[in-house]
């Protein structure tokens, strides 16, 4: 089995997975329009403590992106890494575009889709769900926070 290992653009930081991402899909939140740069921003799941960084520890940084979680991102280069929230504490979000191949892992669903820019229509046929999937464990609270344009 092949291993499951990323990066972030300038090379500083990078990590292995120790098990199989799970539960890959695109988010079209406003926050992850934000930290991406992107009209929506591939991610899955893996257990938090599968998540290693194998290079460059200190200079992971992180932010809280809400206030049910927060992001982690390169503080050279600034590609976001991942997202942890607290509803779901024995897990880790990644970006799947930072592993060295993001084509073994395709997303299987959409969440927040309601919340997509109108230009950025998916051509796909993957479920899509106006905000998280029914299913996701958790929820009470943790809606992102609403965006206000910069003055």
């Amino acid at each position: 089995m092949a291993e499951w290992t990323g990066g972030c653009a300038c090379g500083t930081v990078r990590y292995r997975l120790n098990s199989a991402p799970s539960d890959a899909g695109w988010c079209h939140c406003r926050t992850c329009q934000l930290n991406s740069g992107s009209p929506a921003m591939a991610f899955a799941t893996v257990p938090f403590d599968d998540y290693e960084i194998v290079k460059g520890t200190s200079s992971v940084s992180r932010f809280a992106s809400s206030d049910f979680g927060w992001r982690i991102f390169c503080g050279e280069c600034g590609t976001p890494l991942g997202m942890h929230v607290q509803h779901q504490p024995d897990t880790i979000d990644f970006s799947v575009a930072t592993l060295d191949e993001p084509g073994r892992l395709a997303p299987g669903f959409h969440i927040f889709y309601a919340s997509r820019i109108p230009w950025a229509e998916a051509c796909d046929d993957l479920p899509r769900h106006d905000r998280f999937r029914p299913d996701t464990r958790g929820l009470s609270g943790t809606e992102p926070p609403l965006q206000t344009p910069l003055p």
